[in-house]
């Protein structure tokens, strides 16, 4: 089975920008780095994003517990009342492969915790461009073996990841999909990046709506996360890149491309106003033709990952995602 879901109206492919979005782009454009690929810069997105991660944390009916699974720092998020504590939510976070950490990601752990009313552990996978592919996805395939060593089984598992993340935890049930081993009971993607090759055409309708993401963002953040970044010199802050004969479509980097036969249920959701927004239609697309069962939502002038910001729309989607996770689990 399979739906499609527009939330409070149709796509906005008017290629304008609303004044809500070009609110958010400038509170984005503060903390970005812009399309530089200079560590310097990555670095201080990252302090950036750390910050947003304090302020934007849900600050009541949670608790959280730290600790280092093989060198990897990681943080349970539980709600501090009673819980489901038979099954959990593992959160791979976004950041596009560069950026993240556990105080980013907290603020979509807690909400996904508080909702969802069950424990979610969240991890800092190793970040590019000083760890580039496969590190993330090792480190994610280690935090799976500690889940199961732990005593939790694969169908007590619900996989979500936003943007990178949402790349990252597809990558992850691929591997273990490949490895014979059971899958994760159903996974939430959030604004997903599934396609490295840049092929959808949102990166045209959207060009001039997307208040938070650029085609030149995506390159220089695919560019890091398969290691290219030798090539250049650090004193170079803006550069043409010349990959155009890197293999994107493997679907080790873009999951689209990959098989997805008997994988479990999926809920994606994404805004109208991403240039990523055919990552998910089209990832859409193949799950309903390897015959799985998913539900896409698009959320009508909307950006990327906006599940992270205190408004209405973020509640209704993770009230959605909460309604999802109980259809899988009860």
């Amino acid at each position: 089975m399979s739906r499609l879901i527009r939330l409070a109206g149709a796509d906005n492919n008017d290629n304008q920008m609303s004044p809500l979005m070009k609110a958010v782009k400038s509170i984005h454009a503060v903390s970005s780095s812009g399309d530089s690929i200079l560590l310097e810069d990555i670095k201080k997105q990252r302090a950036s994003q750390d910050l947003f991660g304090k302020l934007n944390t849900p600050s009541l009916n949670i608790d959280t517990e730290s600790l280092n699974i093989k060198g990897i720092p990681c943080e349970w998020v539980r709600p501090n009342h009673k819980h489901d504590t038979r099954h959990i939510i593992l959160y791979c976070h976004g950041g596009g492969y560069t950026c993240g950490s556990l105080k980013y990601a907290r603020v979509i752990a807690s909400k996904l915790s508080i909702n969802a009313g069950m424990a979610v552990m969240s991890f800092e996978y190793r970040l590019a461009p000083e760890n580039p592919y496969p590190a993330a996805l090792d480190d994610a395939l280690t935090m799976w073996n500690y889940l199961m060593q732990f005593g939790y089984g694969a169908r007590e598992v619900v996989l979500v990841g936003d943007s990178a993340g949402g790349n990252l935890a597809l990558e992850l049930a691929l591997k273990l999909k490949s490895q014979g081993r059971m899958l994760p009971r159903g996974i939430v993607l959030m604004s997903p990046w599934t396609d490295m090759t840049m092929s959808g055409e949102s990166y045209k309708t959207c060009k001039d709506a997307d208040p938070i993401l650029s085609k030149e963002y995506i390159q220089t953040a695919r560019f890091s996360f398969v290691g290219l970044n030798d090539k250049f010199n650090e004193d170079i802050k803006h550069f043409k890149i010349e990959d155009s004969d890197f293999n994107y479509a493997d679907p080790k980097f873009s999951p689209l491309f990959a098989d997805f036969e008997d994988f479990p249920p999926f809920l994606i959701q994404v805004g109208s106003n991403e240039i990523l927004k055919s990552d998910s239609y089209n990832l859409y697309e193949k799950l309903i033709r390897d015959s799985v069962t998913v539900t896409l939502e698009e959320y009508e002038d909307a950006w990327h990952v906006f599940q992270m910001m205190p408004f209405k729309k973020a509640l209704r989607a993770m009230d959605s995602i909460s309604k999802f996770i109980d259809e899988l689990i009860y």
